[in-house]
């Protein structure tokens, strides 16, 4: 055991490699909260969050005046009970993106101090399933892209071994979204899997019609079809959509899945740990999905989960969306298109802290330590 004597923010803003746009936005930068606790032995761990262009001074804000400073003098291993005293802090402001982003850059920094004090690497020590997890690419599937690119990307993502492709739906008609996917399908053949997503981007009535439209393409899901509060709504299509409905990535408590849980409402769960407060309640949620039969497939951070589906028995998916390479070192191995567990103690992210320093923002860089802040 071993107190907590020194935290260590900082943020840096990486643009996506990529134009990224879906039914309802564009996605054009991940602000990238970093936080680095250190102990009293000297050992660190290093973790982090993201947004997708706002709200990254805010986070910045409730971790350096609030949740940090909390953090100095608590005994590190006590990971569930710092978590729980945290959420309890920020009650007022709980459930919410802006908190649960900001508990999400301790929790995950917390964790790789504990996976390094034990020597493991994370997916051994929260559960060792299994040592890869087959992977999907969502970076060839944006909105705006023709239906050739679709293909042409989808073809070479299988010659390098991926089981799938994710395509952004949401054109203004379900012939559109229809014409993309049939061509997609007929290119692919039977045994590659087409995942798509509609970004909270239709009513109730327009989902249950562009779930029917796309029956014949042989779909793996159907992605956040309606606001992702609408967890009745999601329950309707569940039971006539003959695709499964997944849902996570706009999710922010363990309260949340329950509910769609409890109501049938999605069948694959895309839990983020970076939106839903960290590893912590990551894994309570993974576990509650396998008590109920249900597949997780966890929304980006591919670099973290990586590791957190090969931890579980219900880990299905890696989703491709590369974005930490320019402030890592070795990057995800990916082989045949399997993600392999990261072997090195913590949470398995080889950090460029010069890179990170290098572009850290100075307004937002902080080290609080007992009676410095």
């Amino acid at each position: 055991m071993a107190r907590i004597e020194q935290i260590t923010l900082r943020m840096v803003d990486l643009a996506p490699k990529v134009p990224r746009t879906d039914a309802i936005q564009s996605f054009v930068s991940q602000e990238t909260p970093v936080v680095t606790v250190t102990d009293s032995d000297g050992a660190t761990g290093q973790g982090y969050s993201y947004t997708i262009g706002t709200g990254g001074s805010s986070v910045m804000a409730l971790l350096a005046d609030h949740l940090a400073p909390r953090l100095v003098g608590r005994e590190a291993e006590e990971v569930e009970a710092i978590w729980n005293d945290l959420e309890f802090a920020t009650h007022a402001t709980t459930v919410g993106a802006i908190t649960s982003i900001a508990l999400a850059a301790i929790d995950t920094a917390l964790w790789d101090l504990r996976c390094r004090r034990a020597g493991l690497p994370l997916w051994r020590l929260a559960g060792g399933a299994k040592p890869s997890a087959p992977c999907y690419t969502t970076e060839g599937g944006w909105l705006h892209l023709p239906t050739g690119h679709l293909v042409e990307d989808a073809l070479a993502a299988r010659e390098q071994g991926f089981r799938g492709s994710k395509v952004k739906i949401g054109k203004p008609t379900a012939a559109e979204d229809h014409a993309r996917l049939s061509a997609l399908r007929d290119a692919v053949g039977p045994d590659y899997e087409i995942m798509t997503d509609a970004n909270q981007g239709f009513r109730r009535d327009a989902a249950r019609r562009r779930a029917l439209a796309l029956a014949d393409c042989d779909l793996a899901w159907i992605e956040e079809p309606l606001a992702a509060d609408d967890v009745e709504g999601h329950a309707e299509l569940a039971r006539i959509a003959p695709m499964p409905v997944a849902v996570g990535e706009s999710l922010y408590s363990i309260r949340h899945f329950a509910d769609y849980v409890a109501r049938g409402a999605a069948s694959v769960i895309q839990v983020d740990a970076g939106r839903i407060g960290g590893i912590t309640p990551w894994l309570k949620v993974a576990h509650m999905a396998e008590c109920h039969g249900l597949a997780v497939a966890p929304h980006f951070l591919m670099e973290l989960h990586a590791s957190l589906v090969c931890a579980v028995r219900n880990g299905a998916w890696v989703e491709y969306i590369p974005q930490l390479d320019e402030i890592t070192g070795t990057g995800l191995r990916i082989e045949n298109g399997a993600a392999l567990a990261p072997e090195t103690p913590g949470i398995g992210i080889d950090w460029d802290d010069t890179e990170i320093d290098r572009r850290a923002e100075a307004q937002f860089t902080t080290t609080i330590r007992e009676g410095i802040e």
